[in-house]
């Protein structure tokens, strides 16, 4: 199967990640940009509720620029392959989170979602595993039911 190459337009590309990075910080600023059109402020000397976004969305630009520029000037490292497995489960660690925490109650749900991201990682052990699926849903109640007070449920309905 032919390797895929990715056009370059006459340049050197001597430094993938920074040079695509940068792009991407590139298209988030002018995506921000776009979607603070309609708000009012940075006329001038008008300071409004855009004010702040666009400035922050021009120094993204900036520093996406740069990023770019170091990637054309300068030797680094390739782009990788990616890999799903690990952003697979954490997604799919969410969803069953906010699919079972009204049914089965905080406790029960983020045990099986520390369980199932957990899944996601090629190094896991299986006690290690519960161990810190047990304690990071000890810390959750405790953080949001008892410091935060949120009115969680921690138990199903029908315990």
């Amino acid at each position: 199967m032919a390797q895929r190459t990715i056009p370059t337009f006459g340049l050197k590309i001597r430094a993938p990640r920074d040079f695509f990075g940068g792009l991407v910080l590139i298209v988030i600023g002018l995506i921000a940009l776009w979607t603070t059109q309609d708000l009012t402020g940075m006329r001038g000397f008008a300071f409004g509720p855009a004010t702040a976004p666009r400035m922050f969305a021009w120094l993204l630009i900036a520093a996406g620029a740069g990023v770019s520029l170091t990637g054309l000037l300068t030797d680094g490292e390739k782009i990788e392959p990616y890999a799903v497995r690990g952003p697979l489960f954490v997604l799919v660690g969410i969803l069953v989170f906010a699919a079972t925490i009204r049914p089965l109650g905080m406790v029960i749900a983020s045990y099986v979602t520390f369980l199932i991201s957990i899944f996601g990682s090629s190094e896991m052990r299986w006690v290690e595993s519960f161990i810190a699926a047990a304690v990071m849903t000890a810390f959750c109640v405790g953080l949001f039911v008892y410091l935060l007070q949120l009115p969680f449920q921690l138990w199903p309905a029908f315990f």
